[in-house]
């Protein structure tokens, strides 16, 4: 919806930031502004609305991506099963219930386990991984393994996994299919609402900057989020691979991103929304501004170095010791005013 209109119908910037509830009119109308001084009236009443629901605290999340392999050949990703190019690697169980200590150790209390959708860890294996590391640090455990079976994921929720990741990327069916020669977006819903069912704190979330993809399209991702009662939604920018169809589309832009989550953040409310590490990629300062427009997540990278560079979803993804960048977030977010959030950071939902 055009500025324009909104002014024709006697309504202001501030009359819809007022409003306790948006329709896709009105999301649409916030993620089109471009006047810089309505840009930074949004952004703070993301960030407010921020306060009021999820407090100051900034959760870390510790991520182990432990396997580049993939079933999967999306046209965007690095990690598509037809890149010949990249090296591949899988950690062993016992390298990724270290890694996890570590995580630990560090005073991070939720540890994300990723990977391409790999199926050489079968369902007693990742069990394994998720009961050891229960037994040795007291943290919440997320999954993150693309679409698995309905079978496997009520064995991980016995093991008591507590959150599992699966990001819907786009709600334009048409343009999912076009990303994904595999899977349907119906069938990536249907994993999202039964996990949600059986318990899991469930996480979705899309790319912005998708060829062919409009602002009405970033608008019903958001409200996507809503429908599904999400736990945690993740928007993040694209960002080319060189070894992909896509390698010479560019980058999303920094604004929409940001004006994404801003607009995220006020319709959805108490969920948790990161400040990713592709946001950092476009802009060394991403995760600060990530964390101004709504963001209280962010999640440092603890792959071994061994590993890291391999697990090449984008170019450019950048890499640093996960000690030392940990130090340096706590001094950051002491430095906006924000806290290290201490427990779990689970679900304002349960």
């Amino acid at each position: 919806m055009k500025r324009e209109i909104y002014i024709a119908e006697g309504k202001s910037l501030y009359d819809v930031l007022s409003k306790p509830e948006l329709d896709k009119k009105d999301i649409v109308y916030l993620l089109s502004l471009n006047d810089e001084t309505e840009i930074s009236q949004l952004f703070r009443k993301a960030d407010s609305v921020r306060k009021e629901f999820c407090g100051d605290d900034v959760h870390l999340r510790g991520i182990i991506e432990f396997s580049n392999y993939c079933e999967q050949d999306c046209i965007y990703c690095g990690l598509r099963k037809s890149n010949k190019h990249l090296e591949r690697y899988r950690m062993s169980i016992d390298e990724i219930i270290e890694t996890a200590r570590k995580i630990f150790s560090a005073g991070i209390k939720t540890v994300v386990l990723q990977s391409g959708e790999d199926f050489y860890y079968c369902k007693e294996d990742i069990t394994r991984i998720i009961k050891s590391i229960k037994d040795n640090c007291d943290v919440a455990i997320t999954l993150s393994l693309g679409e698995r079976s309905f079978e496997e994921y009520n064995e991980w929720k016995s093991a008591e996994a507590d959150r599992y990741l699966l990001k819907h990327e786009t709600a334009n069916e048409k343009l999912y299919s076009a990303l994904h020669s595999h899977q349907k977006l119906e069938e990536r819903l249907a994993h999202l609402k039964y996990l949600k069912s059986i318990g899991f704190q469930a996480g979705s979330g899309n790319i912005i900057g998708l060829p062919g993809q409009t602002i009405e399209d970033i608008a019903d991702d958001i409200l996507l989020c809503e429908e599904i009662d999400c736990d945690m939604c993740s928007f993040s920018p694209f960002i080319p691979s060189p070894e992909t169809p896509m390698k010479n589309i560019p980058p999303a832009d920094l604004n929409l991103t940001l004006k994404t989550m801003a607009v995220a953040r006020i319709v959805l409310k108490n969920v948790h929304i990161p400040a990713t590490t592709a946001l950092s990629t476009l802009t060394p300062e991403g995760r600060k501004l990530g964390l101004n427009v709504g963001a209280n997540v962010i999640m440092p990278n603890f792959t071994p170095d061994e590993y890291k560079d391999k697990y090449r979803i984008y170019a450019n993804k950048k890499t640093y010791d996960p000690i030392e960048y940990v130090s340096e977030l706590r001094q950051m977010i002491h430095s906006m005013g924000r806290k290290v959030g201490e427990d779990k950071g689970h679900s304002f939902k349960k």
